[in-house]
């Protein structure tokens, strides 16, 4: 059973229609590329699946239950998490206290209640172990390599015990030895049973990591194949145009 399905999604705005009868489906633990030029509908999907904007037609299963996903408080209670391209961490806090922002672990001492610094921390360095990421617990984000706010920022994402995470553009602007880190990130959360929709627009991440490669261009699906039977230079026809489907 498919853990999320999409059917002949349309979304417009007035005169403008950004997605036009898309259809596609995510397995659980499956690792797909979303890929496109600027414009092609990518965010728009992105954010119908996170509970940001919703359809103007056509319908949203996940986990086998025909829904529709109002907000994205609704969108992390089922299990679908989000990590944007700027992360939204806090610098002058540390890993663990990013991880469990808005969430904190606190103990009641009379009329008071105080945190639990270091039952996050535990719960943190477990974290990153389970993603046999580098990264301390007790680091301050503003000190943190680009791949090391990566994993802060999945890390929180396991803390809500994730079935799908979005991803948006995670290699961008790092180094590539920071870009190893975020696909060998990537890969555990697969190991962990969790899928993923990779948004990339670096091709050579996307084929390193992703089982699939599903293509967009304005607005419209014209691509949805397993990596093993593309290629670069197919898929970058698919974006341009070059190439009208596959």
């Amino acid at each position: 059973m498919a853990l999320l399905e999409i059917n002949n999604v349309t979304k417009e705005f007035g005169a403008i229609r950004a997605l036009s009868d898309v259809s596609l489906s995510i397995q659980p633990g499956e690792v797909v590329g979303l890929m496109g030029d600027n414009g092609a509908g990518k965010s728009t999907l992105v954010k119908i699946i996170s509970g940001i904007y919703q359809p103007t037609s056509g319908a949203l299963s996940f986990d086998g239950a025909h829904m529709q996903i109002n907000s994205p408080g609704e969108a992390r209670r089922l299990g679908i998490e989000t990590v944007y391209q700027d992360l939204a961490l806090a610098d002058n806090l540390t890993a663990a206290e990013n991880i469990f922002l808005g969430r904190e672990l606190k103990y009641n001492f009379g009329p008071f209640r105080f945190l639990r610094h270091s039952a996050m921390n535990q719960r943190a360095a477990e974290l990153f172990a389970e993603l046999k990421s580098e990264t301390r617990a007790d680091d301050y984000v503003r000190q943190m390599s680009g791949g090391q706010r990566q994993a802060v920022a999945i890390a929180r994402t396991r803390l809500a015990d994730a079935k799908l995470i979005l991803m948006d553009e995670p290699t961008a602007a790092i180094s590539v030895r920071q870009v190893a880190e975020v696909l060998n990130l990537i890969h555990r959360l697969k190991d962990a049973g969790i899928a993923v929709i990779l948004i990339s627009h670096r091709m050579p991440d996307v084929f390193a990591v992703c089982e699939r490669v599903i293509v967009m261009r304005r607005g419209t699906k014209v691509a949805d194949k397993p990596i093993a039977q593309t290629s670069p230079e197919e898929v970058t026809a698919l974006i341009t145009g070059a190439k009208e489907t596959a």
